[in-house]
């Protein structure tokens, strides 16, 4: 029973959410309790039982999972650099008319006044539904899920025209993937480090030419995720069942999306060194996710988008890896060294191996 002048909803938080994990030094954003009472009265919940941290996707966007009366929610303080309301605005439009096509995806939990952004502190935030599923299992048969449910996504908007200014850019291109390589050897206090910068951002700087060169400034925009990789994929019995994240929502043209998800879901590693990583992809899961997507479209990948893929993959990788390195000094956990080592490897056989494939998704 509450004290005198105790908040319920106060009571109801303490000690689950100041639960620190065993990583509590992992450099994960976190709620505080005021921060959260505050936040949630925002929401009719009805009673509240469990609340704990859930670390998943940016750890400058902390978020929690509570079980309450309206079920399994997570709420969402969104990372900065992403929170501006223009922004959430247009990626609740996005989210509600993929909604409307019976699109899989997290339903947003409107506030007490039907809004589905809080704005609080200088802060924006996000409660949705919390989708049971299982992550990607690597099998062939969940990789061509995952194309053709891109294909989906993009199918579903192609046609859509958001209001305001959406983001417009990319990994493609993108003058800060060299300012970060360049910066790199310093951040990381690694001065060996330099050579392989200096290398990858060859590497970046060519293979941008070339998806140029293959039609990509020519190509039409239209709404795409901006993220598709497994971590953002949700499966049950081998169905795609939650695609999440919509933050990186942006215009540009489809095989930006494509590129990535096709390197994203056939990218091969081991538990080991990253030095050990193999440099090839796995060329069956690269095959099957581009199947599943023009088994979706009614548009098919044509032989410009086909030729600017390898290209894209090995500019999606090297902006993937720099940008987290130069900002932090790590790509996670993982040591920067060996880790950009085994990306200039990848990327080069990529390069090496262009051809090939775009015989192998052709």
């Amino acid at each position: 029973m509450s004290g005198p002048g105790r908040d319920p909803l106060h009571d109801s938080l303490a000690g689950t959410v100041f639960a620190l994990p065993a990583d509590a030094d992992s450099g994960h954003d976190r709620f505080d309790l005021a921060e959260a009472v505050t936040v949630l009265s925002n929401y009719d919940l009805g009673v509240i039982s469990a609340v704990q941290e859930f670390r998943r996707g940016s750890r400058r966007s902390p978020k929690l999972l509570l079980k309450c009366d309206r079920g399994p929610l997570i709420l969402k303080r969104l990372a900065p650099g992403r929170d501006e309301p223009a922004r959430i605005a247009f990626a609740h439009e996005l989210q509600r008319a993929l909604a409307a096509a019976a699109f899989p995806l997290p339903a947003l939990f409107p506030s007490r006044s039907a809004e589905t952004l809080v704005r609080l502190h200088g802060h924006s935030y996000e409660l949705f539904e919390c989708v049971a599923g299982q992550t990607f299992d690597h099998s062939p048969e969940a990789t061509f899920e995952a194309g053709a449910t891109l294909g989906r996504f993009h199918e579903i908007l192609a046609a859509a025209r958001p209001a305001g200014d959406p983001p417009t850019g990319s990994y493609h291109n993108l003058p800060g993937v060299l300012t970060s390589l360049a910066a790199i050897p310093e951040r990381t206090a690694e001065p060996a480090l330099a050579a392989t910068a200096t290398s990858l951002a060859s590497i970046y700087s060519a293979a941008a030419e070339h998806a140029r060169r293959a039609g990509l400034d020519h190509w039409p925009p239209q709404l795409i995720h901006g993220d598709w990789h497994p971590g953002n994929l949700l499966f049950r019995a081998g169905k795609v069942v939650a695609v999440i994240d919509y933050d990186t929502a942006r215009l540009q043209p489809r095989i930006i999306d494509l590129a990535n998800g096709a390197l994203q879901f056939s990218l091969t590693r081991t538990e080991g060194d990253p030095e050990s990583w193999p440099d090839t992809p796995d060329e069956l899961r690269l095959k099957r996710f581009c199947q599943g997507y023009d088994s979706a479209v009614r548009t098919l990948v044509s032989r410009g988008e086909i030729q600017a893929l390898p290209w894209l993959m090995v500019e999606a990788m090297i902006a993937e890896s720099a940008l987290p390195i130069a900002a932090t000094g790590k790509f996670g956990r993982l040591d920067p060294a060996p880790f950009l080592r085994m990306v200039e490897r990848k990327a080069r056989w990529i390069m090496s191996s262009a051809e090939r494939i775009s015989r192998i998704i052709n």
